[in-house]
């Protein structure tokens, strides 16, 4: 069975690879070698267009909406989203004989110890409040309960505190600072922060603790799966020392440079190893660009990072959800092909179920998608995926069937114009509907002209939902909304 690497950087663009984006200013010239030796997607989408809902997706292989985060993000104090009994693609591949490992930005919660025992969430509970946590005692319901062997990381996005690293359950070390950054680019929240815990240096010590993994496995018999979830290029924007300049654009520009160096380094790591042919590498983004990187400036130089779509991470329009998404695979897909497929990032669970052999039972990946007949000549008759959901900040839904996306409000679901309390929302249709192969940045609104596909893809969307399930089966049960239980709305998420 194959070595399987799935990297998954933090709120970068569409058009922040050149290999997507002919006209993108920022040199990726690993990642194009990366897309040459292996397959793009051009219609790849992440299930949320921001972090935490994202990554639920990506490793249940389930709506990020079907659990009991219908909206906004976890903080870096939120309890544990995915329950234990939840098959993961980690305690699948762990089943099937896998050594497994994650490492990077977890962001789907933990369960911190505390000092007097009270529950960190719930009524009264303040994202801002870290006195009561006990950093010498393990946290519970962590990724090792999840199906991962081994992990290394920190619990939310690098701008939100508790900033200490958490190695198998335990904090490595006990918080005895504060620290907080109000740079333009560079800035992070105000939290209790450790010694070991560095912000420039996260992104590289998580690419150095991955090549050290990749080493060690590869002396070994066993298949191994690595998550490698970057903080990266999300706020705080730290390029280190030898970058900063060298985009010609600002820190973002440098630090998506910083990061596609990384992975040449990381590809080189593979081959020395000599594990490069049956080696599954996944490069893809959680969502769209943040503002934060400076849109204006960056528009301002020539470089757009949603591409030619509509709007950025948030929102509901394309710029939010569709994402650069490259797989290599030597001993299987074709070097320099591409498709056009439309997948999501939730389809992974299921590619790997079938790779593995595992049968996925009635309440595991329920909308996930086995890929494997596009990795072999992008045999698009026998993918079965009909439609894909997406869902914004807000909790705004949208679905694409073929060049079709219906859109079920009237606004951006995020924070670009128009926003839900925007006056200019009162006159829009209270839908909207785009021909993307003509309009791919949803400029015009067919909602009017075509309302025959407004009711058959509405009826599809209603029907996915109801099901429990966009996969063929049993019907399921999505998860109830639990308002005592934590979750954030972050500008900075």
């Amino acid at each position: 069975m194959p070595n399987i690497i799935y990297v998954l950087t933090d709120d970068q663009g569409y058009g922040d690879l050149e290999s997507f984006n002919p006209e993108c200013k920022i040199p990726t010239p690993h990642l194009n070698r990366m897309a040459a030796e292996g397959m793009i997607f051009t219609d790849a989408y992440t299930t949320s267009s921001v972090c935490t809902p994202s990554r639920y997706g990506i490793l249940t292989g389930r709506y990020n909406w079907r659990s009991r985060l219908k909206s906004g993000v976890l903080t870096g104090k939120s309890k544990a989203l995915i329950p234990n009994d939840r098959t993961t693609i980690a305690s699948l591949l762990q089943s099937r004989g896998y050594h497994t490992a994650f490492i990077g930005k977890w962001h789907l919660g933990w369960d911190w110890a505390l000092i007097d025992g009270i529950d960190s969430g719930g009524e009264g509970w303040d994202a801002t409040d870290f006195d009561n946590i006990d950093y010498t005692k393990p946290v519970a319901n962590n990724p090792n309960d999840l199906g991962f062997s081994y992990f290394f990381g920190h619990s939310g996005s690098l701008d939100m505190a508790p900033y200490v690293y958490v190695e198998n359950g335990m904090p490595t070390q006990v918080p005895d600072t504060v620290t907080v950054d109000r740079g333009r680019y560079t800035w992070w929240r105000e939290g209790p922060t450790a010694r070991d815990f560095v912000h420039l240096e996260v992104t590289p010590n998580f690419f150095q603790r991955s090549f050290d993994y990749i080493r060690d496995r590869a002396k070994t018999e066993k298949p191994f799966f690595l998550y490698l979830a970057l903080p990266s290029p999300h706020t705080p924007i730290l390029p280190t020392e030898e970058w900063i300049g060298k985009s010609d654009l600002n820190l973002y520009g440098d630090f998506v440079m910083m990061i596609d160096d990384y992975m040449g380094q990381l590809m080189e790591v593979i081959s020395q190893a000599g594990i490069e042919e049956n080696t599954i590498l996944v490069f893809a983004t959680d969502n769209g660009c943040s503002p934060q990187a400076n849109f204006e400036l960056l528009q301002a130089k020539g470089h757009y990072p949603s591409y030619v779509f509509r709007g950025h991470k948030a929102d509901i329009f394309e710029g939010g959800s569709r994402i650069p998404y490259i797989i290599k695979w030597p001993a299987v897909i074709e070097k320099g092909s591409s498709t056009n497929a439309i997948v999501s990032t939730a389809d992974f669970f299921a590619t790997c179920a079938e790779i593995s052999g595992y049968q996925l039972a009635e309440n595991e990946g329920e909308d996930s998608f086995s890929m494997l007949p596009l990795f072999k000549n992008n045999n698009q008759d026998k993918f079965m995926r009909e439609a894909v959901v997406l869902h914004s900040i807000d909790g705004s839904f949208a679905i694409r069937k073929e060049e079709w996306k219906l859109i079920t409000v009237p606004g951006s679901g995020g924070w670009s114009f128009p926003g839900a309390n925007d006056p200019a929302i009162d006159t829009l249709p209270p839908m909207q509907l785009y021909h993307l192969t003509d309009d791919p940045a949803e400029t015009t609104n067919l909602f009017a002209k075509y309302p025959e596909k407004v009711e058959e893809l509405k009826s599809l969307l209603i029907q996915y939902i109801a099901n429990g399930r966009s996969t063929a089966g049993p019907l399921q049960k999505n998860d109830p909304i639990d308002f005592g239980w934590n979750q954030v709305s972050f500008m900075g998420q």
